[in-house]
């Protein structure tokens, strides 16, 4: 009775947040919405007119077709709901068309369609251990993590004012992580199989995913120290989880390979002709060295090290997406930024397979690739680091370590967010949400771990605390300076540069944690 009790009160609360969440979400449909609102309803227009193999050639649009065949078709279903709403939308040439019924037909799917990311939230909660849990239902683990999930402000301004399908997309990455934590191995693989055909970022994190199940499910025991028990590998379970990546691989580019397209499709979805960095630097490793190129090339010019004429105006913060040249440091090509993050990743890949953690081991093994792919990754948008914010979430309630660092990457990553809301009715909105949000990750994950150290030290503290300043001049003072017109980048590269530093430490600061833990002894049953 006890029990039935308990698990009745844990739908409540669970179905609270989630109600709450979407209520917001339609609240927030008459806002501002960029660009990639039209990229979408461009799509909903070639998928629903052409034939399959005219999809990835269809350019009357600057926003071609450039996500994988399964998010095409996703585009391709919605589009025979559309046409009920506003015919007008599915139109190819009518650019930058937004009515009121394409507008609430758009935003309410991507509301929608959220659906899949609530209860792959709830299957993630799950999984949490909750040994700590608290009398007050509000302290316990199960609940903070469905409120930083839910909750969570970058994926609620991406998606919901910026305008993306993030939501489903992460629901199928966090149902496949919580199918790996319950030993289904093969749906946790199905999953992310899928995944990627949806969108190809999430490749970002494959080698987490190869490794693991290559060592917990290809390999079937351990010896007594931890090691592989190289005897108990499964040709079976290699087999089927080939046949499982060959056959989604095949449902999904098979038509393209008979019609010959696999490298128009290629092409599309790796563009390296738009340059190292996007028109807003993502906060990165590349952010700080093309801060440190600006740096060097002011200092050149002063002292007449520099020759003026050969020097490219404003370049790589013209706000244009393209590829340009360094002008004291080497230029970066693609295959220098794929070297770069292969290496950034090795390390964590390798305590994977040699220091086994389980579930807790390859949770940080996603965080590692999926940070050490934004740091040194090409082309790499800001948005991309919501692919650590949110697994590092499911982290973050076990340890007070990691309830540390994610405080730091969360409230960091996040603030590298608000460049997407540059209109002044969302001002606001975002830092509204901003603050709510991160108060409420500080106070509850402090509540958690009130009996351990603190979270931050000071010099943590401090950094954090000087977002605000940062903002302040941003936002109020620097649109008064006469630099407005002649610097305008300067708020978007002081934003890029200081969260990179931030997001570069609790990088570092992870990998130290999972490099420093010591090996487990202990025997996996065979």
């Amino acid at each position: 009775m006890a029990a039935a009790a308990t698990a009745a009160a844990g739908r409540r609360w669970f179905r609270a947040l989630a109600l709450g969440v979407s209520f917001l979400k339609c609240l927030l449909i008459p806002t501002y919405h960029s660009t990639d609102f039209e990229v979408h309803r461009n799509w909903l227009a070639i998928t629903h007119n052409l034939p399959l193999s005219q999809w990835y050639y269809e350019a009357t649009s600057e926003w071609t077709l450039d996500y994988p065949p399964f998010f095409a078709w996703f585009e391709y279903a919605l589009s025979h709901i559309a046409k009920y709403f506003d015919p007008e939308m599915l139109v190819i040439q009518n650019l930058n068309y937004s009515s009121h019924a394409t507008i609430f037909f758009q935003r309410f799917s991507v509301i929608f369609t959220d659906i899949l990311f609530i209860y792959a939230v709830r299957e993630c909660c799950r999984c949490v251990n909750g040994k700590r849990a608290g009398k007050d239902i509000m302290e316990k683990p199960t609940f903070i993590l469905a409120a930083l999930l839910l909750w969570n402000f970058g994926l609620l301004i991406v998606d919901h004012i910026h305008f993306q399908y993030n939501g489903f997309l992460f629901g199928l990455m966090l149902l496949s992580i919580a199918r790996l934590c319950q030993k289904r191995y093969l749906e946790g693989a199905l999953l992310f199989a899928v995944l990627l055909h949806f969108k190809h970022i999430y490749v970002y994190v494959a080698p987490a995913y190869g490794i693991y199940l290559l060592r917990s499910y290809c390999f079937t025991a351990n010896n007594a120290d931890g090691s592989v028990k190289w005897r108990s590998f499964s040709f079976l379970h290699v087999t089927l989880m080939g046949l499982i990546v060959c056959l989604v691989s095949a449902l999904s580019l098979g038509p393209f390979v008979v019609l010959g397209q696999l490298p128009q499709v290629i092409s599309r979805l790796f563009p390296f002709k738009r340059g190292l960095c996007h028109a807003y630097w993502a906060p990165n490793f590349w952010a700080l060295y093309n801060a440190v190129d600006k740096a060097l090339t002011v200092v050149g010019l002063k002292y007449n090290f520099l020759d003026p004429t050969k020097i490219p105006k404003a370049s790589m913060t013209g706000g244009l997406v393209q590829e340009f040249q360094h002008t004291v440091l080497p230029s970066v090509t693609p295959l220098a930024t794929l070297i770069c993050t292969l290496v950034s990743i090795l390390p964590s890949v390798f305590c994977l397979w040699f220091k086994p953690q389980g579930p807790r081991g390859f949770l940080q093994c996603v965080v590692l690739c999926a940070l050490s792919s934004f740091m040194f990754g090409w082309h790499v948008h800001e948005k991309a680091i919501l692919l650590a914010i949110l697994p590092l979430s499911l982290l973050s309630v076990q340890r007070a370590k990691d309830a540390g660092i994610y405080l730091i990457l969360t409230t960091t990553g996040h603030f590298s967010l608000f460049p997407l809301l540059f209109t002044l009715p969302e001002l606001p909105i975002k830092i509204l949400l901003m603050l709510l949000f991160t108060i409420y990750s500080f106070s509850s994950l402090k509540s958690l771990f009130r009996r351990e150290r603190p979270l931050l030290n000071w010099l943590e503290t401090i950094y954090l605390v000087q977002l605000v300043p940062l903002e302040i001049f941003c936002e109020i003072i620097f649109p008064l300076m006469p630099w407005k017109l002649t610097l305008p980048f300067v708020p978007l590269l002081l934003t890029s540069v200081y969260c990179a530093l931030g997001i570069t430490y609790a990088w570092l600061k992870l990998y130290v944690s999972v490099l420093t833990e010591p090996i487990p002894v202990r025997q996996k049953a065979e």
